[in-house]
């Protein structure tokens, strides 16, 4: 079973049980999907759910680079910004593009440098642009 087909799986399963909650019940699922697909980038990437408050609130996900994870000493690194932006869930109804232009995600924006938006079906990239303007950079629906 492909990446994709174990997540539409596990989000099938999920909903079906009727135990899940819109958002929350669904972090695993994603959570190893794109750990699924960031581990064939270059350089890999990872993401952590649920990251510490850097100041913009806390989104639901980060996105880090293999190389922040690299062991240097015995001491865990001191709280780092997710080198490839963070990741803001919403439920299978929400408009991906009405959630990325929400004062939540332009917050984040402004301290993560990128955001990937998604109700679980839907991801959208937002970046910014030359002048610091929010951008969608990507799209891509299942």
């Amino acid at each position: 079973m492909t990446s994709l087909e174990k997540y539409l799986r596990n989000l099938s399963d999920i909903h079906h049980s009727g135990a899940g909650v819109k958002e929350t019940s669904y972090y695993p699922a994603l959570e190893h999907l794109l750990n699924e697909v960031g581990a064939t980038l270059k350089p890999k990437v990872r993401c952590i759910i649920n990251i510490k408050n850097k100041g913009a609130g806390i989104p639901d996900g980060g996105l880090f680079t293999a190389q922040q994870f690299a062991r240097v000493s015995a001491e865990p690194h001191e709280g780092q910004i997710p080198e490839r932006g963070c990741v803001e869930v919403k439920g299978t109804k929400e408009d991906v593009e009405k959630v990325a232009a929400g004062e939540q995600v332009q917050k984040y924006l402004k301290r993560y440098r990128q955001v990937l938006v998604t109700n679980l079906r839907d991801f959208l990239l937002v970046g910014l642009d030359g002048s610091n303007q929010p951008v969608n950079l990507e799209a891509y629906r299942l």
